[in-house]
């Protein structure tokens, strides 16, 4: 037996499938395929094959969220520690972080609104 033959018995996909598209659909295969992320052209068509769609999600808005996360956990961290210290703790720190809190607390519920629109 030749050794292309051999191959082909050994690969997990070996049943080849072929079909033709215009300029245009090779173009916006190919810029879904990029918005995916993803670089190989045969696993991008397999998936949208059996899948029939692919969601492409924006991570900025939770990126944001996490910035804010860490902003007043730092906050609260340097509040905690002045406390411990001083054994006392400044109304301007409180408003502060409630402010914060409440920025964080738009942020979420703006994402989670966004969420519930995927269907």
């Amino acid at each position: 037996m030749s050794d292309s033959i051999n191959k082909k018995h050994r690969r997990k996909r070996h049943i080849h499938l072929h079909f033709c598209v215009d300029e245009e659909e090779n173009n916006l295969i190919r810029k879904r395929m990029a918005d995916a992320g993803v670089v190989s052209l045969g696993a991008y068509l397999r998936k949208m094959s059996i899948d029939g769609y692919h969601i492409n999600v924006d991570l900025t808005d939770v990126r944001e969220l996490v910035s804010l996360l860490r902003r007043c956990s730092n906050n609260l961290n340097q509040i905690a520690k002045r406390t411990n210290e001083t054994r006392s703790i400044y109304e301007a720190d409180i408003e502060d972080l409630r402010q914060q809190y409440d920025t964080l607390w738009d942020a979420a519920n703006g994402i989670l609104a966004g969420l519930a629109k995927i269907k």
